[in-house]
């Protein structure tokens, strides 16, 4: 499968790229999206949630009035859940949400997802270039010479690249990642993935076994 390869400002090259068909060619597994999409959102639950029971909320343990006598019901502590103020019956308390999912699954999965948006025409490559210092107005005019304006886009990039993390934060609608650090839901989330030339290289050495 080739793509075009674009050029900084978004201008189209007369070069083209080819995406290994063992990564973005394969039959996507909709499973193996839906287990690792569930992993990485119940990896990022805090789980700090707790409410207080009866033995935890201030208040005095004294019985409230004799036990008969009053014509009311019988009461207790004024800890009792069944009171204003008192503590929860069976409330929330902290824990981990966390799930695990085997590496093959996870990659599985990501070829998968990246499958879909080859399929849908949705991967765009552009040459590699690093930025001196952030600028946002460049990322813009790349994203608007390639007609993406409006759209959600992934940016991959090949290595880490602080000014280019900056830079994208500032346009609409723009995520950018490090290719050998994005997940089976950031690609799934973008509407189009636009990978740098060793982004592409990276992903294909990373995924391209079969067996991993």
């Amino acid at each position: 499968m080739k793509v075009k390869i674009y050029k900084q400002d978004g201008t189209a090259t007369k070069k083209s790229a080819t995406l290994d068909e063992k990564v973005f060619g394969v039959e996507p597994n909709d499973h193996a999206i839906w287990l690792d999409v569930r992993r990485i959102q119940a990896n990022g639950r805090q789980g700090t949630h707790k409410a207080k029971e009866r033995n935890e909320v201030a208040g005095s343990t004294r019985k409230l009035y004799r036990q008969k006598g009053t014509g009311n019901a019988r009461a207790g502590s004024a800890k009792s859940p069944i009171r204003k103020s008192g503590g929860t019956i069976f409330g929330p308390k902290p824990r981990n949400y966390g799930i695990k999912v085997n590496r093959k699954t996870q990659h599985v999965a990501r070829r998968s997802a990246l499958a879909y948006k080859a399929q849908d025409k949705a991967i765009h490559v552009v040459e590699n270039f690093a930025m001196d210092a952030p600028s946002t107005s460049t990322l813009k005019s790349m994203i608007d010479g390639m007609e993406l304006t409006g759209k959600s886009v992934l940016l991959l990039t090949g290595s880490h690249d602080s000014n280019m993390y900056y830079s994208g934060r500032n346009v609409p609608k723009m995520t950018v990642r490090n290719a050998a650090d994005c997940s089976t839901l950031d690609i799934m989330k973008a509407q189009v993935v636009v990978m740098q030339e060793a982004a592409v290289e990276n992903l294909v050495s990373q995924l391209g076994d079969s067996n991993g």
